[in-house]
């Protein structure tokens, strides 16, 4: 493969009340926060029928993320773990991802319940999230589960 350069630009900016890491939930399903998605307006119109969709696919710049980490700890044990079996913030391409709850549309502005990104957070792109589709039941973090079964022992 030709060694290319590969440019991704923002479509918009996350609102929240989240102003440092220590701030946002750890997973933002958990949170009754209704945030907003401003949408820059030169995208405006890709946000046609978004109101039709119950919940989005949000993905985000973790810009605040340190991109050296490959390894730690999670909030859940105290075992080492690679970045690619968690969701932790701090990984060489931090791209943040989560799935919200749509509340309103006003414009270019989403407001959406669900959220854990940062305030000022570069939004990458929304998709529509369909439960038919993106969720596999049965899905399993192996260390994950093992922790839980320690916890309830």
């Amino acid at each position: 493969m030709k060694d290319k350069t590969w440019v991704i630009r923002p479509i918009g900016v996350i609102h929240t009340p989240y102003k440092v890491m220590g701030d946002a939930p750890h997973q933002g399903r958990f949170s009754e926060e209704i945030c907003e998605i401003e949408i820059f307006r030169e995208y405006e119109k890709g946000l046609k029928d978004i109101e039709t969709c119950s919940h989005l696919i949000v993905l985000y710049w973790l810009d605040r993320s340190d991109r050296s980490v490959l390894q730690g700890c999670t909030p859940h044990d105290s075992e080492i773990h690679g970045v690619f079996a968690t969701r932790s913030p701090n990984r060489p391409n931090p791209i943040g991802f989560a799935v919200v709850e749509l509340v309103e549309k006003e414009e270019n502005v989403l407001k959406v319940r669900g959220l854990d990104a940062l305030d000022n957070s570069p939004l990458l792109d929304i998709k529509p999230y369909s439960s038919e589709l993106d969720a596999i039941l049965g899905a399993k973090i192996g260390w994950y589960e093992r922790t839980m079964q320690r916890c309830v022992k």
